[in-house]
């Protein structure tokens, strides 16, 4: 029966590989986990330094679509032709989750590793012969199952039944290695478990390190430290921004809620802002 044990030099070689792959992957979970980290810091500064002015443009803008509203209303009563706003749409904050739990590897099978193939049929013979002849066994019943059992065990030689024998010494508390030889099979199938885990984590956090990198706050953070790098102060010229919108939209509102249906300029006012809110 030729061997299918697994050699010493395959099982380093094997071993290293997967260690590689756990290396590579432990690049991998670090460099998502520090871009995330850098992700979320610019995001609670940004925040803090934005935050405030952005909640008051939404609060005005609120405000600005309910007066633009009741007005557009008035003159559709009026039988004026006055476009029907749409919501302003919610701008919510992508959601930047951590990796997912890993699944854990499997242990490694213990016992002999290698260079233990199955034992020959005749050496299985031999050995269940010392555990089951007669000769051996004291008088008794002892000897009459003895004598049962080997007779079972010569059927099983002359018939080439390796399973059989295999199973009658497993059952004797015969060592599984010197029956069936070391667990080739075994550490075999714990490798290739281990590479598909491994692998299949890799895949896990390269798509979700994309998913991270193509977030348009990413792309935000990447822009704004490389004009501070560059000695700009994009937050400050940010928040002017803000401001002059804030100021704009406080002029828009006043003017809002002070037109009347029959003016001329109610329909115009109400066809500006739904332009701008396209």
């Amino acid at each position: 029966m030729a061997s299918t044990a697994i050699t010493r030099h395959e099982l380093t070689r094997r071993r290293e590989q997967l260690q590689d792959l756990r290396r590579y992957l432990a690049v991998l979970e670090a460099d998502h986990d520090g871009a995330r980290a850098k992700l979320l810091g610019f995001r609670l500064r940004y925040l803090e330094a934005l935050g405030p002015l952005m909640r008051e443009l939404d609060e005005l803008e609120a405000q600005l679509h309910s007066a633009t509203a009741l007005l557009s209303e008035a003159l559709l009563r009026q039988g004026v032709d006055a476009p029907v706003l749409a919501t302003p749409r919610a701008k919510a904050w992508p959601d930047v989750p951590a990796l997912p739990e890993a699944v854990p590897l499997p242990p490694e099978p213990t016992g002999p590793m290698t260079d233990l193939p199955p034992p020959s049929l005749k050496t299985l013979y031999r050995r269940a012969a010392m555990r089951f002849h007669p000769d051996l066994a004291p008088s008794g019943p002892e000897r009459a199952v003895c004598e049962q059992r080997m007779m079972v065990v010569n059927e099983a030689y002359a018939g080439g039944d390796r399973h059989k024998l295999e199973t009658l010494l497993l059952a004797a508390g015969e060592l599984p290695e010197k029956v069936i030889g070391g667990p080739a099979d075994a550490v075999r199938a714990w490798l290739g478990l281990c590479e598909h885990l491994v692998q299949g984590r890799i895949r896990v956090v390269q798509a979700q390190t994309l998913v991270l990198q193509n977030l348009q706050m990413h792309q935000l953070r990447i822009a704004i430290e490389r004009a501070e790098a560059g000695g700009m102060r994009p937050l400050d010229i940010m928040a002017a921004r803000l401001r002059a919108q804030i100021a704009e939209r406080r002029q828009e509102l006043y003017i809002g809620q002070r037109l009347q249906p029959d003016s001329d300029l109610a329909a115009s006012f109400v066809r500006q802002r739904q332009a701008r809110i396209r």
